[in-house]
């Protein structure tokens, strides 16, 4: 696979580094570009598993369909995850019967082990070869949390109609003997199979799938692409991660955070396949956790994928840790806790951390009617990708569904859970501020060193420079196209990311992550 190619174009993946799943399939996920215009039912923005999920349930509800993805299939954050196929939520389900009761804690819980049994039952039913299988989950205790914590989400998840039960160790761990939480039927797979069987799928029932396809315009009767073809729709689906049709109602509600990816041999049969978790850092308002799981991997070894190390977009120097460091830090916890040997793979993924813990799913706010986002991940990708595609078809073709008040996008539960917002988000951006690069028209171009990134001021704007290994200069204005916050450069993926709202760029310019929907400025030597 063309490394640098994937850097420059961002069409392979949204970074430096390839993901194992991207890795292990053949085909990267490519289809063709439209050469017409077209009338369809239903256009859907975004080649993740949101949207092609959203694809394959309204096909099947009989609606004509088109998806267009500006990378690849996989592309984006799907291609960049671990792939937990989980009920147990990153966030406690304590908090979320605090926020949204509980009646509807239990809605949510449902959704999501729902989520997780229509993935199986489309696997089945699609023949898609994507090693899924059911595994057991364990919660465990971060050193800085208590165990009440564990007891009170024990019984908050209980009351949410899960089957879990308390155990006084962790199964395949060394180093920890405690309070667990064991979530049963959980599940696993290997996102980019399934996706990829998704997307066959869509064809085989009539679908259209255009990639390498970028929508320059997006409004109630359709998209225009860079290209200038016009896809007139029905309804318009974005599934974009972060929205890129909404320009600051939804990023007033969630932020961008950064998470990192570890990928360490483990000899086969020494651990059982599941998922681990712990509760994470409780010195930290949103508490960073690890998330560890298992994929088979060669005929010796099993790889043991790691996660965590989170951090909001842009922000990394604020805790005065670079991007780059933090996979060393996850080695040496996994090292201390599982019997890891070469860590062969690293990367990073992004993550849409919601006000209140849960995805937005349904109508655009401030938008027609028939216009709809997913977004708000907040770390269950997976599963709240699934539930979108359910919940999407339904408010299309107008049947009732019990998500929708719990999901939409409209919701705002700020004076619940909005000073933690605040608190982390907006402190970690004003210790940004207070390093914002005030003497960029110090810095001349001559001084980037090779491998190094700049913020430089050229005829009084100010630029972003990277010196790339070959000595070649690449010049990007540096104020991003979402609301013109300054750029800063990540030197682990190799891209420029924004601090206010998570927006990221390849070094020359293309928009890999929203709200930005627009390239940067780009300025050839």
């Amino acid at each position: 696979m063309n490394s640098s190619n994937n850097i420059v174009t961002g069409n392979i993946t949204s970074g430096k580094h390839i993901s194992f799943w991207i890795d292990s399939v053949e085909n990267p996920g490519s289809f063709n570009k439209p050469d017409k215009n077209y009338n369809t039912d239903v256009v859907i923005v975004g080649g993740g598993i949101a949207g092609l999920t959203t694809a394959y349930c309204l096909l099947k509800s009989g609606k004509q369909v088109i998806v267009v993805e500006d990378g690849y299939i996989g592309s984006g954050e799907t291609g960049r995850t671990t792939a937990h196929l989980v009920n147990a939520l990153d966030d406690r389900y304590y908090d979320l019967e605090r926020i949204f009761g509980e009646k509807n804690t239990k809605l949510i819980a449902k959704s999501h082990s729902e989520a997780i049994d229509f993935v199986e039952q489309t696997i089945k039913e699609e023949n898609i070869q994507c090693d899924f299988k059911r595994v057991n989950g364990y919660l465990f205790l971060h050193p800085s949390d208590k165990i009440e914590t564990l007891e009170k989400e024990l019984e908050a998840a209980k009351r949410a109609g899960i089957n879990v039960s308390r155990m006084a160790e962790v199964p395949g761990m060394k180093n920890e003997s405690s309070v667990v939480i064991l979530f049963p039927d959980q599940a696993q797979f290997h996102p980019m199979k399934y996706i990829l069987g998704l997307a066959v799928a869509i064809e085989k029932k009539g679908g259209l799938i255009f990639t390498g396809t970028h929508a320059k315009e997006i409004d109630e009767t359709g998209i225009i692409t860079d290209d200038g073809i016009r896809i007139k729709a029905k309804h318009i689906v974005v599934a974009t991660n972060s929205p890129v049709n909404n320009k600051v109602v939804m990023h007033l509600k969630q932020y961008a955070y950064r998470t990192y990816v570890i990928g360490a041999t483990v000899k086969k049969g020494t651990l059982p396949q599941a998922l681990w978790w712990d509760t994470g850092d409780q010195e930290k308002d949103i508490p960073p956790y690890h998330y560890v799981r298992t994929h088979p991997f060669d005929d010796n070894n099993d790889l043991l994928i790691c996660g965590g190390e989170d951090h909001a977009t842009g922000l990394a120097d604020s805790e005065n840790i670079k991007e780059e460091d933090r996979y060393a830090l996850l080695e040496n916890w996994a090292r201390l806790h599982f019997p890891i040997g070469e860590v062969i793979y690293k990367w990073s993924g992004q993550v849409m951390e919601p006000m209140d813990s849960l995805a937005y799913i349904g109508r655009n706010p401030m938008d027609a009617e028939n216009v709809f986002i997913i977004t708000g991940d907040s770390g269950n990708g997976m599963t709240h990708g699934t539930i979108a595609g359910n919940l999407i078809t339904n408010l299309i073709n107008g049947k009732e569904n019990e998500l929708e008040k719990i999901y939409s996008p409209s919701r705002f539960k700020f004076f619940k859970s909005g000073m933690t917002f605040l608190k982390e988000f907006v402190g970690g951006l004003a210790a940004y501020l207070k390093t914002y690069p005030r003497d960029a028209d110090a810095v001349t171009l001559s001084s980037i060193k090779t491998g190094e990134a700049e913020i430089v001021e050229l005829n009084k704007k100010k630029h972003g420079a990277y010196r790339d290994a070959y000595n070649k200069l690449h010049v990007v204005s540096a104020e991003c196209t979402h609301l013109q916050c300054i750029i800063k450069w990540n030197n682990d993926e190799k891209s420029w990311d924004c601090p206010c709202h998570g927006s990221r760029f390849t070094y020359q310019g293309k928009v890999i992550n929203g709200p930005a929907n627009k390239n940067l400025e780009y300025y050839d030597e």
